[in-house]
């Protein structure tokens, strides 16, 4: 069965879009079995969040140096993150002072953090600071800034608030591309400058990322291969990026992602 609630048919067509660069209203109204006026309401809504550009007929994806909004990504290969971030947990302990950047496969960490004490997490993601607020007893160090609203961190320049502090025992980075001549990278500068200044004051520095992310257009590096201690990915990566960051003696462990299970409404995630 095909996802026809709101939320799965925009996880979907934000995915058809990022794989085929353009969709259709008949052809999304065909395949959620829902009307044309409510597809277009969808790519309409898109549309005023900078997510897609409307065309006749339909719609295109968008060039530009964002992300995508929280709220979608967050969606988008969920169980992937989860099993990251399963196999990720063990790795933090009752004390630890932590790094976390404001991506979602960092925020999915976050949840399997919350029962550890005396956990001190210096972030600049807004969902993951709220969840440590309402559901640990962490100390959160949430750096000040500009906000994003569509990535709902918090960027600029970290330096002066980080120097003199302290070292921190481990980061963890989402990212959007990567490869071993850049390192970790991002497509928002003021994303990865604010992580540069995270990941400079880290012991160790992991990247977390669903294997979809490989061979990923990104921009701007916010750490160097040298300084990447681990990579933490799922078993879809292919062998040859592993290879490669072998070379340079930085592990990629890979997770099995459960399959998902079908239901009368959809795939469940």
């Amino acid at each position: 069965m095909v996802p026809a609630d709101e939320f799965d048919r925009a996880e979907a067509i934000l995915l058809a879009l990022e794989g085929a660069g353009r969709v259709t209203v008949n052809d999304l109204a065909e395949r959620f079995g829902v009307s044309r006026v409510t597809v277009r309401k969808d790519l309409d809504a898109f549309e005023r969040r900078g997510l897609l550009r409307r065309i006749r007929g339909g719609a295109v994806g968008i060039e530009n140096s964002d992300e995508g909004a929280w709220s979608m990504r967050v969606r988008h290969s969920v169980e992937a993150k989860q099993a990251i971030a399963r196999a990720v947990a063990p790795l933090v302990r009752h004390g630890d002072v932590i790094a976390m950047d404001a991506s979602t496969t960092c925020y999915f960490l976050a949840r399997e953090l919350v029962d550890l004490r005396n956990l001190v997490v210096i972030t600049n993601g807004l969902r993951s600071a709220t969840l440590f607020m309402e559901q640990s007893t962490a100390m959160v160090v949430l750096p000040g800034g500009v906000l994003r609203r569509s990535a709902e961190s918090m960027v600029g320049p970290l330096g002066d608030l980080l120097k003199g502090r302290g070292r921190i025992s481990k980061g963890f980075f989402g990212l959007v591309g990567l490869s071993p001549e850049l390192g970790l990278m991002e497509v928002s500068i003021d994303e990865a400058q604010t992580k540069s200044f995270m990941a400079s004051a880290c012991d160790e520095v992991y990247g977390l990322f669903d294997s979809s992310k490989a061979g990923r257009f990104a921009v701007h590096p916010f750490a160097s291969a040298a300084d990447v201690h681990a990579l933490v990915t799922d078993e879809g990566i292919p062998a040859e990026v592993v290879a490669a960051w072998a070379r340079l003696d930085v592990p990629v462990q890979t997770v099995a992602v459960p399959a998902r299970v079908a239901s009368g409404t959809g795939a469940a995630s």
